[in-house]
C-alpha cells in the first residue's frame, strides 16, 4: 500500500523517526562542500533533492575504517576486547536505486560464509528508505543492468510528485517503520497512483536521453580468458594514474586491509578500505601478482563485469551510479571499459 503527506510535512516526518531511532539523511552541500553527504538530520538540517550523495550509503554498512577489537597484554595474558558499537537502530533516508542495488551485490560477499559479523549487525539493524530519481544526471546509466532508478527497491522506497510526498513499504522493516509513522500518513486515492506511473514513465524517457542510454554489458562470462588477453587493456590502462578514485567512490567495491596498531601495552585492530589499483595491493613477501598498472586496471574491471557476474548467476559488480565517470582524474572509467570489449566483438 502506497500512503502520502504533503512534501512540506516531511520535516515532521523525519522528526518522528528520529524519536525512536537515528535518522541519517542526504545533507545538502553547505562550508565549501560541492555534493551532498548523508550525515544525522537535525531539525532545520537542508535536505539534498539533487541525485547521489558523493559518498554512496556503502559506508554505513562497510565503513572506511573500522576499529575491529583491542588486545591488552599483560605479562603472559592477553585480553581481548571487542569495541563494536553496531546495536544502534537506524534508518537511511534517501537512498538511490544505484546504491539500493549494491547492497544486493555487498550482501553475496559479506554475508556469505564465512559471514562478516560486522557487515551483519550493520545490516540487521538498518531500515533503507530509497528515494526515485526525478533528475537523472547525464553520468547515470543504471538502467544497463536493469536498475529502474525511478522503482528503487530497499526496505521502503519514495516518490516526491507535485508537491506530495509517496511512500510504499517492501520489506517488514519498511512496514515497520510505516506503522511508527501511520499517524501522519494518509491513503492514496486512484489519482494519486496515476501520479506516480506519469512520473515513473517521465523518468524512464528521461533515461532514453541521456549520453549512455545505450549502454549495455556484455555477458562475458563463457569468455573469460578471451577478454582476460584482450589488446584493449594496454590502450585502456595507459594514462591510469593508480590513485584510486574510482574504487573509493564506488558503491560495490569491497576491498580492504587489516591492520594492527601498537599503543603500550594495548594493540588495536582495525581494518580500512583499500584499492586493488594500488601497486601495493596484495603486497606479499614474494612481492605483488599484479605487477604492472595495466594488470591491476584489467584486475578491477574484470571483477566488476566477468569475475563477479560468474560467480553471482550475472549480477554485476557495477550499478551504473556514474560517480567514477565523475571523478577520474583522466576520464577514464567502465563505461567506456564496457564500450571498448563490444568494439573487441564487433571485430571478431
Amino acid at each position: 500500500m502506497i500512503l502520502k503527506l504533503p512534501a512540506s510535512d516531511r520535516d515532521a516526518l523525519f522528526a518522528r523517526i528520529a524519536e525512536v531511532q537515528k535518522l541519517y539523511v542526504p545533507k545538502a552541500p553547505a562550508d565549501g562542500m560541492k555534493e551532498a553527504e548523508f550525515a544525522p538530520w537535525e531539525p532545520g538540517m537542508a535536505v539534498s533533492s539533487g541525485l547521489n550523495t558523493l559518498r554512496s550509503a556503502k559506508d554505513f554498512f562497510f565503513p572506511q575504517i573500522q576499529h575491529m577489537a583491542r588486545f591488552r597484554r599483560e605479562g603472559k595474558k592477553i585480553e581481548v576486547i571487542d569495541d563494536r558499537a553496531e546495536s544502534e537502530y537506524f534508518v537511511i533516508w534517501g537512498v538511490r536505486a544505484c546504491d539500493a542495488r549494491s547492497f544486493d551485490v555487498l550482501d553475496k560477499v559479506f554475508l556469505a560464509d564465512p559471514v562478516d559479523t560486522y557487515y551483519q549487525t550493520r545490516r540487521e539493524h538498518s531500515t533503507v528508505v530509497t528515494a526515485a530519481c526525478s533528475r537523472p544526471s547525464e553520468t547515470c546509466f543504471c538502467t544497463a543492468f536493469g536498475i529502474d532508478p525511478a522503482k528503487p527497491t530497499g526496505d521502503a522506497r519514495t516518490w516526491t510528485v507535485d508537491g506530495t510526498l509517496y511512500i510504499e513499504a517492501l520489506t517488514p522493516k519498511g512496514e515497520k517503520l510505516i506503522d511508527a509513522l501511520r499517524p501522519m500518513l494518509n491513503e492514496c486515492a486512484k489519482d494519486d497512483e496515476a501520479k506516480i506511473d506519469a512520473e515513473c514513465k517521465r523518468v524512464e524517457e528521461v533515461m532514453k536521453r541521456l549520453p549512455l542510454a545505450d549502454l549495455k554489458p556484455d555477458d562475458n562470462r563463457e569468455r573469460e580468458l578471451e577478454v582476460f588477453k584482450s589488446e584493449k587493456w594496454k590502450e585502456l590502462s595507459s594514462h591510469c594514474l593508480g590513485c584510486g578514485s574510482c574504487t573509493f567512490v564506488c558503491p560495490t567495491c569491497q576491498c580492504f586491509d587489516i591492520e594492527d596498531f601498537q599503543n603500550g601495552n594495548t594493540i588495536e585492530r582495525y581494518r580500512c578500505w583499500d584499492s586493488c589499483m594500488y601497486h601495493d595491493f596484495t603486497l606479499m613477501a614474494a612481492g605483488t601478482p599484479r605487477k604492472t598498472q595495466m594488470e591491476r586496471f584489467r584486475q578491477r574491471f574484470m571483477h566488476k563485469l566477468v569475475y563477479y557476474p560468474k560467480a553471482h548467476d550475472g549480477l554485476y559488480s557495477c550499478v551504473g551510479c556514474g560517480r567514477c565517470l565523475r571523478k577520474c582524474p583522466i576520464h577514464m572509467n567502465i563505461a567506456k571499459v564496457m564500450q571498448a570489449l563490444k568494439e573487441d566483438d564487433a571485430h571478431e
